[in-house]
């Protein structure tokens, strides 16, 4: 069973759930696929505005504020604050997971791989050197000054950065402690996991070699893809059928 104290268990999982995009099933699928894949005890955190529906196994706690003036967007830029100092007490390893993540191998690797702050490299644009921060993995507490300078100086980081893993992946490389995972281990399905033009109307989604953790980002989520749905006009997949292998409880 999953442990759920923190002076017991050094690893945990943390996910983030807000508004009503991603429903308590996306929360409950990761939980069961991390148990499928993740070895040994853990902590499953999410931090959530709303924790009806989500299963017991999973720790809700509250998205601690960000602390923006009032009538400023949030934007997406809430992730920051799984860097505060003090996050609800949990001590330990944190490895960060987007709900809408399909896990396909083993998460062992993601805890013991050295660095000391390692993130997915931008698949589109490689030569940058941002991260994308759909997995990222960090020492609670560690990193408070990231949250700290935001909340300082948001309108200059907004004005230079265009979204939160820009910002973060900056901060982080300025510090010398930005390092990427194995390019193999986090594909993203979009540029990774369907056929290209025009074998990709004949011939379905498919699981690269390697893969761990496939991330969904822009115009689709693993139900488009079980589908065969992109929310794009004139782009055509097949349904990919291997998420419904692993995206589920």
């Amino acid at each position: 069973m999953t442990t759920t104290t923190s002076t017991i268990s050094e690893r945990h999982i943390l996910c983030m759930k807000w508004g009503t995009k991603y429903g308590p099933e996306y929360v409950n699928r990761l939980y069961a696929m991390v148990r499928r894949h993740l070895s040994g005890d853990f902590r499953f955190v999410c931090l959530t505005d709303n924790a009806e529906g989500i299963r017991s196994e999973v720790q809700c706690l509250p998205i601690p504020s960000l602390d923006l003036p009032p009538g400023i967007p949030e934007r997406g830029w809430t992730k920051l604050t799984t860097f505060s100092k003090d996050l609800h007490g949990l001590k330990g390893t944190a490895l960060f997971l987007d709900v809408d993540v399909v896990i396909t191998g083993s998460l062992d690797d993601f805890f013991t791989y050295p660095g000391e702050f390692l993130i997915i490299h931008d698949h589109k644009r490689p030569w940058r050197v941002t991260g994308n921060s759909s997995v990222y993995r960090f020492e609670l507490g560690a990193h408070p000054d990231v949250l700290e300078y935001f909340r300082r100086h948001f309108d200059e980081i907004r004005k230079e950065f265009r979204n939160e893993q820009a910002y973060l992946s900056d901060a982080i490389h300025k510090q010398g402690k930005l390092k990427y995972w194995p390019e193999e281990w986090c594909p993203s399905f979009k540029y990774h996991c369907i056929p290209s033009w025009p074998t990709n109307f004949w011939k379905p989604p498919f699981v690269p070699d390697n893969a761990r953790i496939v991330i969904f980002h822009g115009e689709c989520n693993p139900p488009d893809a079980l589908a065969g749905r992109r929310n794009r006009r004139f782009r055509f997949i097949k349904p990919a059928t291997w998420v419904a292998e692993h995206w589920r409880e």
